[in-house]
């Protein structure tokens, strides 16, 4: 088995779902009705969202094809074949977890004995364990292929779904969808399809809602792209009863024939839903607390007498309300993982990671485009090792932890930064954007000019609340939808960070002391892209581009190399700016952990957004809103690899108050109390001066 050229990205995500489908599969507690599937991990994830319908390869359909053939012909039907790739995925990811707690092993006992033999082993057995890694993630996209497969409809069904199915009757005309849906005809597949392929233009909110039954829906990546933009043409109370009531007409349908027009479109509402749940619980539910309780309530009353699935769907959002509430990483996954599975996913991650890191940055270089400055200063040598830059591997939750006091932080200045290496403090910096960026969600990006964010170094003016900014600028939501405004954290963040940096500089009171922080800065943000923390190294940049701090005579003295790294960062800034796309290409990213820049990020998607989303006919374009999605999906693709540096929580502590102390500083303030921060002119020549303006004074009046 080898890995398509999405399914790494597509199938990492939901790792912990094998996992927990392996587990489940031993003893399910939900009794499910027979004609009502047991649904598990229905969120199609980031890569549906932005591979589409590239997301599942031939290879993916061959073997699908192909499973089950050694066997008798019974095994072709489709059942049989889900039972049988179950298995796959179980006796693979055993395997797997088995080989990693053998890896574990003999690292402990290669670094307490350091035997040539063990040295000699562990480099086969990291092979080992990617080739495993990528036969469980193969597994796992076939499977999401099997269930992406099932509970559609043809096209021409889906004006009965907007009826509610209340008939399994195809009594109205086909022309009735054009109504409803917009297409345009594209050549590509033409050999397969005499009319070619059918491609979604536009729609009206009944028909796109509606698409989310097609047949090929969750193929094409219709459903997480649906899921990440509905906001701009209908609220969350919309969708929400939409979804229930296509439930209420057909639920007393699902015990018919699964094959009935009805019976899949009550899965599919079932489906739909979960997905919604796993996907957007902390954007949508979470912040809406009449929401939540009309779903709760519809499950309790409607479902949950019927059949054990209602059970599962409140479980799923007292899991969902449990992690939004107590655990800043953002999870996935539908059930709980166990600990062992939990640990032994994170070391293989972690494993993969360093494997890939090696040689990603020995050969690290910016692809720029012809306006955009010297490419030579992508190329030249860094200036550490790749083997030095190597993570720690740390599966440790990550806490806060303030063992250093304000007054000792303050006591100790900006020495500790001095002291500390720029490898040391990049990596804990890292790790304290990461935990902010792990509670930001794909739909945090979108409409942020509702909330005042502007093309400006300062996105968010301080004197401005959000509340006030909210009321200047149009909204592209719905009136009645609710936003979640947890992008003006992660900027408010991210500018307290430049103001740091820039108050940590101003405050040195020797020009000797401000090289040395100017020039530490400059690493820790050429460290923080070198190591794809862009999000950081353009906060620090930020900082240090600030008024104040570019007219200090240090900067005339600090070593030409060092002064290098600020132009390596703007041109890093240029390129971030250049697409929207571009932290995307290849499979680096797949492989490395990566944090964008938010800002930067916020800016892409405002460009998207400009122009009307609507066209003449009132219907929604489509092809705006993809795009839309794809670009935001990126978030959640970066969030599924996390840094595994080991925390050192007393810099980090340290660090967070340096930033609180100096997040709303007047810079210039701050400046004007520091004589380094100004030009010192030579006595003799200063007093030279005085009497040549005494003598011209003197030339004056006589």
């Amino acid at each position: 088995l080898q890995s398509n050229g999405c399914g790494p990205g597509f199938a990492e995500e939901n790792t912990s779902s094998v996992e927990q489908a392996v587990i489940k599969t031993a003893g399910n507690t939900y009794l499910a009705s027979p004609n009502l599937p047991d649904f598990c991990g229905c969120s199609p994830g980031w890569s549906s969202a932005f591979y589409g319908a590239e997301c599942f390869d031939s290879e993916v359909h061959s073997y699908l094809k192909n499973l089950g053939k050694q066997k008798s012909s019974e095994s072709q039907n489709i059942d049989a074949k889900k039972v049988e790739l179950e298995q796959l995925l179980m006796m693979e990811t055993k395997n797997y977890r088995k080989t990693i707690k053998f890896y574990q092993k003999l690292l402990q006992k290669e670094r307490r004995s350091k035997g040539p033999e063990t040295k000699l082993m562990l480099p086969k057995l990291r092979g080992q364990l990617q080739e495993m890694k990528s036969k469980v993630q193969f597994l796992e996209l076939v499977k999401k292929y099997v269930q992406a497969k099932q509970w559609g409809v043809e096209s021409y069904v889906l004006p009965t779904v907007i009826h509610n199915g209340k008939a399994d009757t195809m009594d109205m005309a086909p022309m009735e969808e054009s109504s409803l849906l917009l297409y345009y005809n594209t050549e590509k597949h033409q050999c397969n399809n005499q009319n070619g392929v059918r491609v979604l233009q536009a729609g009206t909110p009944l028909g796109l809602m509606a698409y989310l039954y097609s047949r090929n829906a969750f193929l094409e990546g219709y459903v997480q792209q649906f899921l990440y933009t509905f906001r701009y043409f209908c609220t969350q109370e919309e969708f929400l009863q939409f979804l229930l009531d296509r439930i209420s007409s057909t639920l007393s349908s699902a015990s018919l024939d699964p094959s009935t027009s009805l019976a899949k479109i009550c899965n599919r509402s079932f489906y739909i839903l979960q997905a919604w749940i796993e996907d957007c619980y902390s954007v949508d539910f979470a912040t809406n607390t009449d929401l939540l309780g009309t779903l709760k309530e519809f499950i309790s009353s409607k479902v949950a007498s019927l059949n054990g699935y209602g059970e599962r769907l409140l479980s799923l959002l007292e899991d969902a309300s449990a992690r939004k509430s107590g655990s800043a990483d953002l999870c996935f996954g539908v059930d709980k993982c166990k600990e062992e599975s939990e640990e032994g996913r994170k070391t293989l991650h972690s494993l993969c990671k360093k494997l890939s890191e090696d040689v990603s940055r020995k050969n690290f270089y910016w692809k720029l485009s012809k306006g955009m400055g010297p490419i030579a200063q992508y190329q030249r040598e860094r200036l550490h090792t790749g083997s030095a830059l190597l993570p720690k591997p740390c599966c440790s939750s990550f806490t806060e932890e303030s063992s250093v006091s304000l007054a000792r932080a303050d006591e100790v200045g900006p020495v500790l930064l001095i002291e500390c290496s720029a490898q040391q403090l990049c990596w804990q910096l890292t790790l304290l954007q990461q935990e902010v960026f792990n509670k930001c969600h794909p739909v945090h990006f979108l409409n942020s000019r509702a909330l005042g964010v502007k093309d400006k170094c300062v996105a968010v003016p301080k004197a401005v609340s959000a509340e006030t900014a909210s009321l200047k600028v149009c909204n592209l939501f719905l009136s009645k939808c609710i936003q979640d405004q947890y992008l003006l954290q992660l900027l408010k963040n991210a500018d307290s960070i430049s103001t740091w940096v820039a108050a940590e500089i101003v405050t040195c009171h020797t020009t000797k002391r401000q090289v040395s922080l100017l020039s530490k800065f400059l690493l820790i943000a050429k460290c923080c892209y070198e190591q794809r923390n862009f999000a950081t190294a353009m906060q620090i940049l930020a900082g240090l581009e600030n008024l104040i701090v570019r007219q200090l005579p240090a900067w005339k003295i600090l070593p030409a190399k060092v002064a290098e790294i600020m132009e390596e960062l703007k041109a890093v800034e240029v390129f971030l700016k250049s697409d929207s796309l571009c932290l995307m290409e290849g499979d680096r990213f797949k492989t490395l952990p990566t944090i964008p820049s938010a800002h930067v990020l916020a800016m892409h998607v405002q460009q998207l957004e400009t122009g009307g989303f609507t066209m003449t006919n009132g219907a929604h374009k489509w092809t705006k809103l993809r795009n839309i999605a794809k670009v935001v999906s990126q978030v959640h693709a970066f969030q599924e690899n996390p840094y595994t540096y080991a925390p050192d929580f007393k810099l980090q502590s340290y660090l967070r108050q340096r930033i609180t102390r100096f997040k709303d500083a007047d810079i210039s303030a701050l400046a004007a109390d520091n004589c380094a921060n100004f030009h010192q002119i030579p006595a003799e020549k200063h007093s030279r001066k005085i009497q040549d303006t005494l003598r011209r004074m003197k030339a004056t009046f006589q």
